[in-house]
Parts: C-alpha cells; structure tokens; sequence
C-alpha cells in the first residue's frame, strides 16, 4: 500500500482563537475554516514551553520538556537528539524538506531532513556585528540572499523599521510576492516540482508570521484596520497601572500602550494570519495541480500564541491561553485515515503529540523514547483512552511559570513569587476570573497543585520536595543533560 504524503505547516505565534470557524469576531481564515469543516480540529492544543526553540524540540522529537531539556528560551544550545521526526521519516523511505524557520543550533542543522531552505527570522546572535558568526549570516538563511536578488544587495528583511518581538506595526513597504511568507509556498510549490517521484515525501512549510514584525501586505492591513476590533480582555486578577511604563518598550513583555497602537497591533496580527490563510490556500491548489491533493494529509498547528494585549500582556512564555492555546487541524481531503469529517474534538494535546502521529499515519514504526501519543486513535475512534491533562512551563525572570490544564480548568503557580492561578475555562475562556481565593474551589485546586508537585519531585530545580512546591528556586532556561 502507498504511504501518504504528509506535509506539517506550522506558523509561529498564532493563537487558538484565530480562526473563523472558531467564531472570532473579526479574523477571516477561509481556506483554514474549510480544512476544519473537512478534516477534524482540536479545541484543546497547547504548548507546553510556549516559545519558539522549545516548541520545536517537541515537535521534532515527540518529547516532554523535562526530556528535551528546554523548559525556556535560550539561544545557541545544541541540537543533539537520537530520535527526530523527519530522520525517522526518511529511514522509512520518505524524501523529507523543510522550507522556512527551523530555530536550531547549528542554524544549518538538518535534524534528518534530506533538505532545508532555510529562513529562522531575525536571528539576535547571527546579526550581532560583534559576532564571530555574522559574516557567515547569510550562509544560515536562505530567504535574505533572494530577496537581495531581486532587490539589490543594500535591501533587508528590516527595511520596514519593525523589531522582531515588537508590538509596533505597518504594512510590508515591498511588493507582496516578496513577503516571507509568500517565499515559503512559492519554494514549496518549487519542491513539488522538483522532489523525488519515486517517494512518498513530508514536507514542512514552517512560516516566520504571524510573529512579528507585525507587517502584512497592505491588502491584508487594510482589511483590519478600519474594523471596529474588540479591545483585548483583561481580568479582575491584572495590573490596570504601568507604573514602569513598560509599554514604552517595544519589545515589552507586559504594559499599557496607547488605543491607537494596540488596535495597529492587532490588525497587522490579523493580517498577517489572513495573508497566510491565503498562501496555504494557494499551495492546496497547486497541490491539486501536482496531483497530490488525495494522497496527502495536511496537519496545521503553531509553535505557541500571542498574548495580544490580552491582561495587559503581549507575546508568549506564560500560561495564559493567548499564549499557550495553539490551533491544531488534520486535513485528509482524499480520506485515507477513514475519519469523519468536521468532527471537532477537546482532547488535550501537546506539541509532543505530531511526531508519534505523523509516523503513525505514514505506517513507520514509533521510538520507544518518545513520549507524546498519536492522535489517530482518537480521530478514528472518539472513546479511545487519552490523557487526563498537560504540564506546561516557562522560564522567565520573576514571571516563571508552571501551569496544569485539562481543557476545562486550568491551574497555574509562579515559581518565584508563589503565586497561585485557577480558572474555569468551561464558562470563562478569556480567564477573566481567577478563582485562586474562592473557597469553592479549594479542593480542586489542592488536586492540581498535589499533581504539580509530583511532576517537579525530582527535578534539578528544587521545585518541589514530593510534599509541597518549594518558591523561589533558582530557574533555568535549559536542563542539564543538554548543556555541553
């Protein structure tokens, strides 16, 4: 029997909530709304490290955190995993390609893909003049020398000005098909020319948006701006003042910043979700073209989500579900998983959880290491067992964090101040209400606190004693086992 072509797309820091068929109140994503009516989506995806780096140690290795060692973001640590999805695919003879962001160490890493045209973004320690590695740069990315092609050898992907972890916003300044994203389907659309056609093939089209710089074509600006877009919620549990001004910062982790600004922010991060949408529907037809379109299997997810100004928050690294809640869709438009199709489920799933299942679907054989499961069980059968919850973290300063979700409550402790979290995400998704001092809910939160304290015994941290959380141990970015 013919394997199937599996191809992964992944986009960085897209929120759960930004799908139309989700009932957002303003995004537009038709072609992703038409792969959820005809394939299956999961309302409960998470990251369980939401940043970039660690987000990818999961998807390529089907591990947890405590086993892939990268529980916060830390740059330049090396990639040396035994077990990694597209090697394993390509000892089961599949021809692999990644075409857009890998984030790995080295940059030009394969991790067992056969090829990779790369574009990892604005990479800090790459461009930093003072680097022994900068005048190699453009030996790590793939994107800038052709955009430098067409363009001119002055031309950078930060014409516009825009910082990469940025709040600040504008429209693309060149024409649209030079956009990063357009890149990334017009060199996928190139592989399916030019790839093996002996062999089935798993292609990865990683997109760099909707992280910032926030800068859509101006098309997809332009369709936002001029919309009444709901301002963002914040909860009885957020800071209302800025007394620090954080906000000043463009690249803030937290802050106030002015009406005008955020509404700018939000529509270029709906923008450049829509000019995706778009692209991905532009490869679905060109896969169609190609013939390809009924022996491929197409899963969509993000690497985490954006805070978006929600609580006064922007960008990822915390619990909350703009920055951990991730959207997950399987597309089968040829059917060959058997499944029902528009079937949304709530179970839920990690990042861990797409190398078991792709090499489940393409018939390999799964590493006894790995750790995530394969959803096909599920899809294929909605009563199959499945886990009860996921431990996410992050590292970050005085805002470290540890949460414990179901889909339904979600528990979250900060390591370093004590701070505990609770919320009823059945009847308050946004988590308005923290009901941490409610004395209903004393016990429940007593059960997922009694579980976090089993996850951690043990850990290098000191987190916890196998008794009780222990504040204000020192954090890490990276376990031991990883560091050379």
């Amino acid at each position: 029997m013919k394997k199937p072509n599996i191809i992964l797309i992944t986009v960085d820091q897209m929120r759960g909530d930004c799908l139309g068929v989700k009932g957002h109140p303003v995004i537009e994503t038709p072609y992703l709304d038409m792969m959820c009516r005809n394939g299956v989506m999961f309302t409960n995806a998470y990251s369980a490290v939401p940043s970039c780096i660690a987000a990818r140690a999961a998807i390529m290795t089907g591990l947890s955190q405590a086993s892939h060692g990268r529980v916060g973001y830390q740059d330049k640590v090396e990639w040396d995993y035994e077990h990694t999805l597209p090697g394993e695919l390509a000892a089961d003879g599949y021809y692999t390609k990644c075409v857009g962001k890998m984030h790995v160490y080295p940059e030009r890493k394969l991790c067992g893909f056969h090829d990779v045209e790369l574009h990892d973004g604005y990479l800090h320690y790459s461009r930093n003049y003072n680097s022994p590695t900068r005048e190699a740069w453009n030996q790590c990315d793939d994107y800038l020398p052709w955009l430098r092609e067409r363009l001119g050898p002055e031309t950078d992907m930060i014409d516009t000005g825009l910082d990469c972890n940025s709040w600040v916003a504008r429209p693309w300044m060149y024409d649209e098909y030079l956009h990063p994203t357009n890149w990334v389907v017009t060199r996928s659309i190139d592989f399916l020319r030019r790839k093996d056609p002996t062999k089935p093939f798993f292609l990865m089209m990683s997109f760099v948006r909707p992280h910032a710089p926030l800068d859509p074509p101006e098309v997809y600006f332009n369709q936002y701006i001029n919309e009444d877009i709901p301002k963002p919620p914040i909860g009885d549990w957020a800071d209302k003042e800025d007394n620090n001004r954080d906000g000043l910062n463009v690249d803030c982790l937290k802050g106030i910043i002015n009406d005008k600004a955020l509404k700018r922010a939000r529509a270029a991060y709906y923008g450049c979700i829509t000019h995706i949408d778009h692209q991905i529907g532009r490869f679905i037809q060109l896969l169609g073209e190609y013939g390809h379109l009924n022996d491929s299997i197409i899963i969509f997810t993000s690497d985490h989500g954006d805070m978006l100004g929600d609580h006064n928050f922007f960008r990822k690294s915390l619990g909350y579900e703009g920055s951990a809640n991730i959207p997950f869709i399987v597309y089968d438009p040829g059917n060959i998983l058997g499944c029902k199709k528009g079937q949304v489920f709530d179970n839920v799933l990690e990042l861990r959880d797409i190398m078991p299942t792709i090499l489940n679907m393409a018939g390999a054989d799964i590493p006894d290491s790995i750790e995530g499961k394969s959803i096909l069980p599920i899809i294929q059968d909605e009563n199959a067992p499945w886990r009860e919850y996921i431990h996410g973290e992050h590292s970050y300063g005085d805002l470290s964090n540890h949460y414990i979700t179901n889909g339904r409550e979600k528990y979250i402790w900060y390591s370093q101040t004590g701070r505990e979290q609770y919320f009823d995400l059945v009847n308050d998704r946004e988590e308005m209400y923290d009901l941490s001092k409610n004395p209903d809910y004393k016990d429940r939160i007593g059960y997922w606190r009694s579980i976090l304290v089993k996850k951690l015994e043990g850990r290098e941290e000191g987190y916890s004693d196998g008794k009780n959380l222990v504040v204000g141990r020192p954090v890490k970015s990276c376990l031991n086992h990883i560091m050379k």
